[in-house]
């Protein structure tokens, strides 16, 4: 479902960019042709704002349409942005649906246990989650900000091991397709410091 929202956002996007290219291309392809004089010498001397375009401006009509496109434009450049700005994480997880009720978890629950138990990994600065895509079948996104000096191997094998497989059992699921992104940092100016 988000993943189709992505899809058709993106196709939107791109079919906008192409539209406004191709009018501009046109716009500035004719401007230079009549300013070359390919149209005729009497057009490439006419000022942009000629009599006609003067005549068209003092119709009283003119104003209304200015602001009426101005609206237009507006309403679609706020969609645009409301479009970019949403965000593919599901609300809740579907643990069992039946026709008698649903048994459902938020996903800030599943979210957070995940990144608390990532985050105690000897290494691990911090760690961020995102349950995407639908609450049936969630894909994961998980951000790790590591030490400069983190055993990047033995924190991917136990996130693979340990934090997936528990995400797994916890959600029912027989896999939860993941994506891991991370980064490092420089040691910290205060340490953590552990009493052991």
């Amino acid at each position: 479902m988000a993943r189709d929202r992505n899809r058709r956002s993106a196709r939107g996007n791109r079919l906008g960019l192409v539209i406004v290219g191709v009018v501009l291309f046109v716009a500035g392809g004719v401007a230079l042709a009549a300013g070359l004089g390919l149209f005729g010498v009497g057009i490439s001397r006419t000022p942009i704002l000629g009599g006609a375009v003067d005549a068209v401006l003092a119709q009283r009509w003119a104003p209304y349409v200015a602001v009426a496109v101005a609206l237009v434009a507006g309403f679609l450049a706020l969609r645009w942005l409301m479009v970019q700005g949403m965000n593919d994480t599901v609300g809740r997880l579907y643990l069992e649906q039946t026709d008698d009720g649903n048994v459902e978890m938020s996903e800030s629950v599943a979210r957070g246990a995940l990144e608390r138990e990532i985050a105690s990994y000897p290494g691990v600065r911090r760690a961020r989650a995102r349950l995407t895509e639908s609450g049936d079948d969630p894909h994961l996104r998980l951000s790790l900000t590591l030490e400069e000096d983190a055993d990047v191997a033995r924190i991917w094998h136990r996130i693979r091991e340990e934090a997936l497989a528990d995400l797994r059992t916890s959600l029912e699921l027989e896999r939860v397709p993941a994506v891991v992104r991370m980064s490092m940092t420089a040691p910290a100016k205060n340490p953590r410091r552990s009493l052991a």
